[in-house]
């Protein structure tokens, strides 16, 4: 269908007086919209707590929705697949730890083998503290993920372990850490996510004291 060569005029903001008087700021949320949050939220709770205890590919759906309180069809209002929950899972933990860890090593003492002890502990609390099902997931189940959500979350690992990499060069230079910093940043990490196979939360060792243990094996002593 032809179009006309004359357009319309675009209305001014003086002819349309709601937007000239628009208060400024955040948008005012749409009644149900901070519920349907909540909701996402707890969904992406439910299914990691599961993913965790039975594997990503094991659980359904509708084991999902049940867990949740759903009707067996709720969970594709808010994701329109299970792996793009598991992304958003995964995702949202990444991004949660990165935030947590940043404020740790602001807050941390600036020696490096003090910095280490806060980022090891942080680490442990990431794995095996409260609501922390959301990391192990990614361990255990990333591989479910595409090849492009396993890229983005490659990137936000990247960014998470970043702040490891001087403490570590700091440390050998100093002659406590005896190993490539490169290699020790690799095994130390692997080492302390092992823990999620065996940690029991009401077994005898406390976060703290596996932070201690951990770094009796990395570092070398005085």
């Amino acid at each position: 269908m032809p179009h006309s060569s004359v357009r319309s005029p675009l209305p001014s903001f003086s002819a349309r007086p709601e937007l000239a008087k628009r208060p400024r700021g955040r948008p005012r949320k749409l009644p149900g919209t901070e519920a349907e949050g909540n909701r996402r939220q707890e969904l992406m709770q439910v299914a990691a707590r599961l993913f965790r205890q039975r594997g990503f590919d094991a659980v359904t759906t509708r084991d999902i929705a049940a867990a949740a309180g759903m009707h067996s069809g709720s969970p594709f209002y808010h994701f329109e697949t299970k792996g793009v929950l598991l992304f958003a899972i995964i995702q949202a933990g990444m991004q949660a730890a990165i935030a947590s860890q940043e404020a740790v090593v602001r807050s941390a003492p600036a020696a490096p083998v003090d910095t280490l002890r806060a980022l090891v502990r942080h680490h442990y609390e990431v794995l095996l503290g409260p609501d922390s099902d959301f990391i192990p997931v990614m361990l255990y189940e990333g591989r479910c993920l595409s090849t492009q959500q396993q890229a983005a979350i490659t990137e936000l690992r990247k960014t998470y372990e970043a702040p490891w990499v001087p403490v570590l060069d700091a440390l050998a230079k100093d002659g406590a850490l005896a190993a490539d910093p490169a290699l020790a940043r690799l095994m130390i990490l692997g080492a302390l996510n092992w823990s999620v196979q065996w940690f029991k939360p009401h077994g005898p060792a406390s976060l703290s004291t596996l932070t201690d243990q951990a770094l009796s094996l990395f570092l070398r002593t005085p």
